[in-house]
């Protein structure tokens, strides 16, 4: 079904602010088809979008009047098309044009001059004249064009907020939908843009609920402002809040850096990773709440990580991992044994201390101040799906960092510092910390593995599978605990491991 966008553009100015925009909201895949009289300001658009996505001011975008297509490996591929000088319609297929819209982003001026050769899924953008300005008319498909009206709601949030006319760009994505954008004020810092639209649910899975609502993830920016203000109280390095639409799932946050607990070669910095540990060990020595306040008397509840939770995270190995590997579901009886291994492994977890976990403390989620002193430095991001649980699911998310090899010296050495830090603040049971610890290292790489199928085959996202290997690693490790043999021998049974 096609819709309409119609937005007014008074100057040159705000048809550049139009091209900007709609970089933040285009993917690959798509196809512009750019239309107007001589003068009507399709280069201008197309020249400010393709330096947008460049994050480049000064990117020579020449006018490929004479070569018909300018092709740009930019963040996402982008290819400029000018067909004023086409022979015949047809000629647009030897350019390439199937081949270069499959892979990145098409601009294409004058695409009357290829009617009936363009994707039917084009998005038409028309500039037509409105008085002194012209007015921009979108149209397309109302899943594309949703993506333009939340890159231009984006666009509203920050004039309303003082920020008229700042540049935004893109700054990156995670495996889920959110994103960020970077946005440069004329004067003072960076600061970083969260967008985060409401989860659309899944479909149910059990007890009348979906995926999400299971297994406890955040489904609007109400958890991370609550879990943001908590810390933040407590003296723990989060971003502010500077400001925010809640309900539309907008934060604009302060700029903590781009320095991470990382090397160049991206091998892990010991030092960053042992304070890390040091900051958990001081979290979880604070009073537990689970009933955190918002803006405007709002109140958070913080979910537990219960049975439910744990469970439909550690059957992602099930649903996703098995097939994948073996090309055969999960039989009805497989599934009954391993969820009866995990069963009793839920009991095990009830014996372990109970706290706020951040879910993912590792390192995309952990920030690098060297100008402050001790733990300050550690600043944390990312923390919308915190739940009360085991504290020790947060210090093997760290320790057994999905992403970077922690060799095992390195590993002991950041328990080591967790537990010294937390026998200095208080009584503290080693013995069954070490339990829960293998016991949750177990549990997230069960789901992890999972995920990273998941990612490649329903979301189209193959990179995460280059993880595979180091989380099977890891999972090897965790079960070298008494514990863990009930799991160990089924994973060998189902030759799994």
């Amino acid at each position: 079904m096609t819709d309409m966008l119609r937005l007014p553009l008074p100057d040159e100015a705000a048809t550049i602010m139009l091209g900007e925009d709609l970089a933040l909201a285009l993917r690959s895949g798509d196809v512009v088809a750019l239309s107007g009289d001589l003068g009507a300001g399709k280069s201008t658009l197309a020249r400010a979008l393709i330096r947008a996505i460049a994050d480049d001011p000064f990117l020579e975008v020449p006018s490929p009047t004479f070569t018909l297509v300018q092709s740009y490996d930019l963040r996402v591929p982008v290819s400029h098309f000018d067909l004023y000088r086409l022979g015949d319609a047809s000629e647009v297929l030897e350019l390439g044009l199937d081949e270069l819209a499959s892979n990145g982003i098409c601009l294409i001026e004058w695409p009357e001059r290829a009617d009936g050769y363009l994707p039917r899924e084009s998005i038409t953008l028309a500039l037509e004249q409105d008085g002194d300005g012209r007015m921009a008319i979108l149209s397309g498909r109302e899943s594309t064009l949703s993506r333009m009206r939340r890159s231009l709601s984006i666009r509203s949030f920050l004039d309303d907020h003082g920020l008229r006319g700042v540049s935004r760009r893109h700054l990156n994505g995670d495996a889920s939908v959110r994103g960020y954008e970077r946005i440069r004020r004329p004067a003072g810092p960076d600061l970083i843009l969260m967008d985060a639209p409401r989860t659309i649910p899944g479909p149910i899975l059990e007890d009348g609920k979906y995926y999400q609502q299971i297994a406890h993830l955040a489904e609007d920016v109400s958890a991370f402002v609550a879990i943001d203000l908590y810390l933040r109280e407590r003296g723990f390095a989060a971003p502010e809040i500077r400001a925010h639409d809640i309900d539309s799932g907008i934060l604009l946050l302060e700029d903590l850096g781009t320095d991470g607990i990382l090397d160049t070669e991206g091998a892990p910095i010991a030092e960053r990773y042992i304070e890390t540990a040091r900051l958990l060990a001081r979290l979880h020595s604070e009073p537990v709440m689970n009933r955190l306040p918002l803006p405007e008397g709002r109140v958070h509840l913080v979910p537990a990580f219960d049975r439910a939770a744990m469970k439909i995270e550690t059957r992602l190995l099930l649903d996703w991992f098995l097939p994948h590997h073996r090309g055969t579901a999960a039989t009805p009886e497989e599934r009954e044994s391993y969820g009866a291994v995990w069963d009793r492994l839920v009991d095990q977890s009830e014996r372990g201390e109970k706290h706020l976990l951040l879910r993912d403390v590792h390192s995309p989620n952990i920030l690098w101040r060297n100008d402050r002193a001790g733990i300050d430095r550690v600043a944390l991001i990312d923390f919308q799906d915190a739940m009360i649980g085991p504290t020790a699911y947060d210090v093997a998310s760290l320790v057994q960092d999905a992403r970077v090899t922690i060799m095992p010296e390195l590993g002991q050495a950041i328990l080591d510092a967790y537990i010294a830090e937390r026998r200095r603040l208080g009584p503290f049971d080693d013995a069954t910390f070490i339990e829960q610890f293998h016991l949750m290292a177990a549990q997230r790489n069960c789901k992890l593995v999972g995920i990273w199928v998941r990612l490649m085959q329903r979301d189209g996202k193959p990179a995460y599978m280059k993880h595979m290997p180091r989380t099977f690693a890891y999972l090897r490790e965790a079960l070298d605990h008494p514990s863990l043999a009930p799991l160990d021998a089924w994973l060998r049974g189902a030759k799994l491991l």
